[in-house]
């Protein structure tokens, strides 16, 4: 069954001009702002940025999960696009994208301030 669509929300400002709320693109940040969190996806990050770059095995053994979840929330980083991977051999690497990052806290700091 398909998901049904939500009609975008089309504002008009006071000068006649209009802009377009678009919910997929909202759900979408929602996912990644809900992403990033995360106790546990925090310390993932925080690992990623004191060892530059870091395995699986490394996360779960130094925060004491199971493989399996530690690769849960890695793979949440990933579609959040605040992780990247990279193959080397046998071994995957993670490392945090900072630039992406880096636009999400200037969203951030832009949605918080006060008019």
């Amino acid at each position: 069954m398909a998901s049904k669509s939500i009609k975008p929300l089309v504002i008009t400002k006071d000068n006649g001009s209009k802009f377009t709320i678009d919910y997929g693109v909202l759900r979408r940040a929602h996912l990644t702002l809900r992403a990033l969190n995360h106790p546990i996806r925090k310390q993932m990050l925080e690992i990623m940025e004191s060892k530059k770059k870091v395995n699986v095995t490394e996360i779960y053994g130094k925060l004491k999960l199971e493989q399996s979840v530690a690769s849960q929330h890695l793979a949440i980083l990933r579609r959040a696009g605040v992780a990247k991977a990279s193959r080397e051999g046998k071994f995957i690497w993670y490392t945090a994208d900072k630039k992406r990052l880096e636009e999400i806290n200037n969203l951030i700091q832009d949605l918080a301030q006060d008019e």
